[in-house]
């Protein structure tokens, strides 16, 4: 079974403020760095620091190459990354002194994702493989698809969640994970046993992981049901913790750990991705998570 994470490579700017920019605002920053993310990138990271082995394709410009040589460093495969003309996805993140963050995207090269370049990439995976996909590269449909047509086992993290996502063949999605945000947004109910009823109606062939934040986790297939409360930290940056608990859980669940052990996992993982500073260097190992 192979692990392909078909998603975005970011370059995150990160602003430290003392409270977020309201409209007509200036605010000076008390902190600026530079780090790799983007929501596919960091999940790719945190499905390596797990212990799996994953494939990530996308797309970076010249600007991003430091990025692929980090990926490299740290086990992810990027044979199927392509350096294209135009600059590398970027985000400007703001951090508040709680650790809450308001971001904004820039597509970039995320957005340069062609049919050939899908064609060539799923010749190299099939019956069985797991396809993860995020919401921040273009030709989603058309991957979903093939990916489907070829057998594949699809995770769809529908963030950000965007109107045109309610056309894409969810019905082809093996297994949904959503935040509260986005089953707001899919199933029009607001809270979450109301998502998670609405979703299963909609999608009864899929399993749908609920995101809770620091309330924890859900996780429904047909009758079965599981259910994990977060670890208490004190969060200082919360950029990568979905992206943490989504990486973990999926390599955990790819080696056939029981969901309560994928869950108990994926959230140690997130609690310490939280006390630290960053996207992608923010996400703990899996040596970090044992222990």
């Amino acid at each position: 079974m192979k692990i392909l994470n078909f998603g975005s490579v970011n370059i995150d700017y990160v602003y430290g403020v003392p409270h977020f920019v309201k409209p007509a605002e200036t605010v000076a920053s008390q902190s600026y760095e530079v780090f790799m993310g983007g929501k596919g990138c960091n999940q790719s990271v945190a499905l390596a620091k797990a212990g799996a082995t994953v494939f990530h394709a996308g797309n970076i410009g010249n600007d991003g190459l430091w990025i692929k040589n980090q990926l490299d460093a740290w086990g992810v495969d990027t044979r199927f990354l392509s350096i294209t003309d135009g600059p590398t996805g970027h985000a400007i993140i703001q951090v508040v002194p709680e650790g809450q963050n308001a971001i904004i995207i820039h597509g970039g090269a995320n957005r340069a994702v062609t049919s050939l370049q899908i064609q060539e990439v799923l010749s190299h995976f099939g019956q069985g493989d797991i396809l993860l996909l995020q919401n921040e590269i273009n030709q989603i449909p058309e991957i979903i698809e093939a990916a489907s047509a070829k057998g594949m086992t699809i995770f769809f993290n529908p963030a950000p969640m965007t109107s045109d996502v309610l056309q894409f063949p969810l019905d082809k999605v093996d297994v949904f994970i959503i935040n509260e945000v986005e089953g707001q947004e899919l199933t029009g109910q607001t809270f979450p046993d109301q998502i998670l009823k609405e979703m299963n109606e909609h999608f009864p062939n899929a399993a749908v992981l609920l995101t809770l934040g620091e309330k924890g986790a859900i996780y429904t297939h047909q009758i079965a049901r599981f259910e994990v409360e977060a670890k208490k930290v004190t969060a200082i940056d919360t950029t990568a913790a979905g992206d943490t608990f989504i990486g973990y859980f999926v390599a955990f669940w790819a080696i056939g750990k029981n969901l309560k052990q994928c869950l108990d996992f994926a959230t140690q993982a997130s609690a310490i991705c939280v006390t630290r500073k960053g996207g992608s260097v923010s996400i703990p190992s899996k040596e970090e998570v044992l222990a």
